[in-house]
């Protein structure tokens, strides 16, 4: 019985959860003059379209927000596949090295993601400016590369690879970087994966760092081109929701993929 309330429990707030996303895709799927239309009282047709338009996403194509959903997923890209050559190489360093000073700069790297990064991104936009790296993709990539959860992640994955295999490679003539391209990447799959996952969500959910720096038609990422959507005087909340929707379901997508990894990941992590 006890089982049976909370499953019905568990039930009522996914589904308390869920009500908003539906509410905004329907609305998607509708003209902008009729977003509030339902609301007082609520109905079915609160949530559920009979006549549904993809007219707001065609609209998002000629609009803003389609440049910016591109400049987004390559900036994203750009930033997982150089953010996991240095985040990699960093956690090896701290895993396989004896030096001294090891523990000191393994605490400054868990510092650094205990820090909020809206909290230094005005005065890192002004040294960005300084080095006239506005409205580029250098700049809107590079501080996403050098994730510290992420360097702590595969850190903690690599100290359970076992010694002997580090060993049995040197002794066969391999040197320490053939110890990480050939011992320690490939059994990193799960763990490369989860630290990739997490820069690219960490990138593609940033929004005061590209109103800084990206802020020219050619360089605007979706969130601020989403953010620009609603307008001064008008807003076509259905253009903002397809928008809202579309920023959404790439991300969903690429975490559905990986899911798997990700859990693998995070789970070997914790067992160290």
């Amino acid at each position: 019985m006890k089982r049976i309330g909370l499953s019905v429990a568990g039930g009522v707030v996914g589904i308390l959860f869920f009500l908003p996303l539906l509410w905004v895709v329907t609305n998607s799927l509708r003209p902008g003059s009729e977003t509030f239309a339902n609301l007082d009282p609520l109905s079915w047709q609160t949530f559920f379209e009979l006549r549904p338009t993809l007219v707001n996403y065609s609209a998002l194509v000629s609009s803003e927000i389609g440049r910016a959903t591109i400049n987004s997923i390559l900036v994203s890209a750009a930033t997982v596949v150089i953010g996991l050559a240095v985040c990699a190489t960093a956690a090896f360093g701290l895993a396989a090295f004896e030096f001294r000073g090891r523990g000191l700069v393994f605490g400054v790297v868990v510092l650094s993601f205990l820090v909020p990064f809206d909290a230094i991104a005005i005065p890192l936009s002004t040294m960005f400016r300084d080095w006239h790296l506005t409205n580029t993709f250098t700049g809107l990539v590079l501080p996403g590369i050098g994730n510290g959860m992420a360097i702590f992640l595969l850190r903690q994955f690599f100290l359970g690879i076992p010694a002997e295999l580090v060993e049995a490679g040197r002794l066969d003539g391999l040197g320490w970087f053939g110890v990480f391209r050939w011992i320690y990447l490939p059994l990193s799959k799960p763990a490369l994966i989860g630290a990739g996952l997490m820069l690219f969500l960490f990138q593609w959910q940033a929004y005061v760092w590209p109103l800084l720096i990206g802020t020219d038609a050619q360089h605007i990422l979706g969130p601020v081109a989403l953010s620009n959507l609603q307008g001064q005087n008008f807003t076509d909340y259905g253009l903002v929701f397809a928008g809202a929707v579309v920023l959404t379901v790439i991300p969903l997508v690429v975490i559905a993929g990986f899911q798997r990894y990700f859990v693998q990941s995070v789970s070997s992590t914790g067992l160290k």
